[in-house]
C-alpha cells in the first residue's frame, strides 16, 4: 500500500477540490508563498487528509513542532470522527480498529499514523512520558509493528535514561580536603 495514496484515505464524495490540489502543489514547491498557499488550501478543504498531511509536513520540516503537533492532533480527531472511533485515543481497542479497518482501511491507517506523529512530536518536544503513552497504545493496536511504534519505544527505553539526581553540594570539610 502506498502511504501517500490519499484516495485510500477518502470516503465516498470526499475528493480533494482541484483548487486545493493546485495550492498544495504550489506549497510543495516551497518559497515565500508556501504558508499562504497552505492556508488557502485549508480554507477550501480543512478536513481533507492531503491538506492535513501537507500542513503537518510543512510545519515539521520548518521545526515548528508545536504547530505540527496541533495539526497531527487535528488529523487524529478528524479521522477518528469520520471512522466512528472514540474521541479519546486512549479508549481505542482492537474491536474499534477491526471495525474501522473493515470500512475504511486507508483512513484508519492515516488515523494510526497521526497517533504515531503525536507521539514522535511529544518526544521531540521533550515530553517523553506523553510520547510513550501514545506509542504504547499504537504498539498495542499494531501487533505486527507495521507502523514501527514498538521499535520507537525500544529506542526510547534504550537511549532515554532518567536524569540522575543532582549531586549534593560538597560540605565544608570536603572542600578543605580537595
Amino acid at each position: 500500500m502506498d502511504l501517500l495514496d490519499f484516495d485510500l484515505c477518502q470516503l465516498p464524495g470526499d475528493a480533494l477540490p482541484a483548487a486545493a490540489a493546485a495550492l498544495l502543489a504550489q506549497a510543495a514547491a516551497g518559497g515565500a508563498g508556501a504558508d499562504t498557499a497552505l492556508l488557502r488550501a485549508q480554507r477550501l478543504a480543512p478536513e481533507h487528509p492531503a491538506v492535513l498531511l501537507a500542513r503537518y509536513r510543512h510545519d515539521f520540516a520548518r521545526r515548528r513542532l508545536d504547530d505540527a503537533l496541533r495539526t497531527a492532533e487535528r488529523a487524529l480527531a478528524v479521522s477518528g470522527r469520520r471512522l466512528g472511533l472514540p474521541a479519546d485515543w486512549r479508549a481505542l481497542d482492537r474491536s474499534c480498529v477491526d471495525f474501522a479497518a473493515a470500512s475504511a482501511f486507508g483512513l484508519l491507517r492515516f488515523h494510526l499514523l497521526a497517533l504515531k506523529a503525536t507521539g514522535v512530536l511529544h518526544l521531540r518536544l521533550g515530553e517523553v512520558d506523553a510520547a510513550r503513552l501514545r506509542l504504547r497504545k499504537l504498539a498495542e493496536l499494531d501487533d505486527h509493528d507495521r507502523l514501527g511504534a514498538a521499535r520507537l519505544l525500544a529506542a526510547i527505553d534504550e537511549f532515554h535514561l532518567p536524569l540522575p539526581p543532582p549531586a549534593a553540594a560538597p560540605t565544608a570539610a570536603a572542600r578543605r580536603l580537595a
